[in-house]
C-alpha cells in the first residue's frame, strides 16, 4: 500500500540572534521523502552555515542517487570538530522514509528520534556506526497509517533550562507530551506548533538556543475533488460534472454558479445552510452526495488567507474556515476543476482586485498546498 508522508516543521531562534543555527531540508522523491534536520555548535551565522552545509550536502547526495553510506561519509569528513571541547561542529539527523513504509535513520548526536504508534512509544533497534572515529546510530524499520516520527534539536529537550526547569524539559516529558497532543491531531504542521509554542513558554519567550521540531505524520491517501467555477464553453458542463463525480475523492464544490450546474447536471435538490451565519463569508449549501459546497472566491481567497496564517484548527465553523481544514487535515491529493468562463459579478471595480480574477486564487492555493507536501492537480476548463 502506498503511504503519503505528510511533514512539517517549526523553529525557534535564540533571544538575541537573527538567523537560526538549525536547519532542515525536505526533499520529495518519486517514491520516497529525504529530510535532514541539522544543529550547528552554538548560534547565529556560524551555526547557520555548519548547518545550511550539512543539510545540503546529505539532501543533494541522496537526491541524486548517493548511496546512504557513502552520503554519511561525506558528511561526517565534512564537518569539523572543535579542538578544545573535542565535540562536532555540527550535528544531524537524516530520515529517508519511502511510500511502502520503509524508514532508514541516521542520528549523529541530534537528541534520539520519537516515535510514537497510536499514543505509545515505538521502540526500535539501532545500530552504532563508527565513521572517522565517530558514532553514527542507523535504525531500519517500518511505519503504518497513524504513525507519528518527531526529531528535535538540543534547544526542544533543554527548554526551560534554567528558567522554570532547573535541568531543562528532557527527552523523556517531551515523548510523555508527545504522545498526549498527537493523539488528536491528523497534520504534522499543527503537532510542530504546539511543541515549539509549549517550548516557547517553557523558555519564557526569550529562547535560550535555537529549538526545532520535524514531524513525519504518515497517512493513507485521502483524495479530494474540488469543482470550481462554471466552464468557458456551456456545452462541457455535463461532461465536467460527470467527470468531477467519477473522481475517487470527497466532492467539494466552490461557487453558486458551479453548484447550481451540478444540481441541474446531477438532479438533485440543493439547500442552503443557515444554521450557521457569518458576516465575512456566504453561507454554505447541501446536496446529495456532496461533502462541501461553499460560495466561490470570496471563501476562496479567505482559504488561502487562512491557510497562510495557519488558522485553519480555530472551531469556527463558517465555510471559509472548514474548507481550509479539510484541504489541510483531510487531504494529501486534490483534484481541482476549475472553469475558466468570466463571472460578471467579479468584474465589478468596488471588489477587491484579487477577488476579480478567480484562477489567480486557484493557482495560488494550488502553490500554498503543494508547498506542504501535498499533491495537487488543476484541470481547467
Amino acid at each position: 500500500m502506498s503511504l503519503f508522508i505528510d511533514s512539517a516543521y517549526e523553529s525557534l531562534i535564540k533571544h538575541g540572534e537573527e538567523l537560526c543555527g538549525d536547519r532542515v531540508e525536505v526533499v520529495r522523491l518519486a517514491d520516497s521523502t529525504i529530510i535532514v534536520l541539522a544543529d550547528g555548535l552554538g548560534s547565529g551565522v556560524k551555526a547557520n552555515i555548519l548547518a545550511t552545509l550539512t543539510t545540503k550536502i546529505s539532501a543533494t547526495m541522496l537526491k541524486e542517487g548517493a548511496d546512504i553510506y557513502e552520503t554519511l561519509d561525506t558528511i561526517i569528513n565534512t564537518l569539523p570538530v572543535c579542538k578544545v571541547r573535542k565535540i562536532a561542529y555540527c550535528t544531524f539527523t537524516l530520515i529517508k522514509i519511502y511510500d511502502d513504509g520503509r524508514v532508514y535513520v541516521a542520528e549523529y548526536d541530534n537528541p534520539p528520534i520519537f516515535i510514537i504508534r497510536d499514543g505509545v512509544e515505538l521502540k526500535v533497534c539501532k545500530k552504532e556506526l563508527k565513521i572517522n572515529g565517530r558514532s553514527v546510530y542507523e535504525s531500519k524499520f517500518y511505519v503504518q497509517p497513524g504513525d507519528v516520527l518527531t526529531v528535535v534539536s538540543d534547544g526542544i529537550v533543554h527548554a526551560g533550562l534554567g528558567n522554570i526547569m532547573n535541568l531543562g524539559w528532557k527527552w523523556e516529558n517531551v515523548m510523555d507530551y508527545l504522545k498526549r497532543s498527537t493523539i488528536n491531531r491528523n497534520d504534522a504542521k499543527s503537532i510542530s506548533q504546539d511543541l515549539s509554542e509549549v517550548c516557547f513558554d517553557l523558555y519564557g519567550g526569550r529562547p535560550g538556543d535555537d529549538a526545532t521540531v520535524v514531524t513525519i505524520k504518515v497517512k493513507s491517501p485521502q483524495y479530494i475533488d474540488l469543482f470550481t467555477g462554471p466552464p468557458k464553453d456551456k456545452k462541457k458542463d455535463k461532461y465536467i460534472i460527470r467527470d468531477f463525480m467519477k473522481g475517487r475523492g470527497k466532492k467539494i464544490i466552490c461557487g453558486g454558479t458551479a453548484a447550481n450546474i451540478a444540481q441541474r447536471e446531477l438532479r438533485r435538490n440543493l439547500k442552503v445552510n443557515l444554521d450557521y451565519i457569518c458576516e465575512e463569508i456566504p453561507p454554505t449549501a447541501s446536496m446529495e452526495g456532496i461533502y462541501l459546497i461553499t460560495e466561490g472566491v470570496i471563501t476562496l481567497n479567505k482559504v488561502v488567507e487562512i491557510i497562510k496564517d495557519n488558522k485553519y484548527n480555530n472551531q469556527s465553523e463558517d465555510g471559509a474556515t472548514r474548507l481550509a481544514k479539510i484541504l489541510m487535515d483531510e487531504c494529501t491529493h486534490l483534484t481541482i476543476w476549475a472553469g475558466k468562463a468570466i463571472n460578471p459579478a467579479h468584474q465589478n471595480p468596488e471588489l477587491p482586485m484579487d477577488l476579480s480574477i478567480k484562477l489567480k486564487l486557484v493557482r495560488e492555493l494550488a502553490e500554498l498546498l503543494e508547498r506542504s507536501g501535498k499533491k495537487v492537480n488543476v484541470r481547467e476548463v
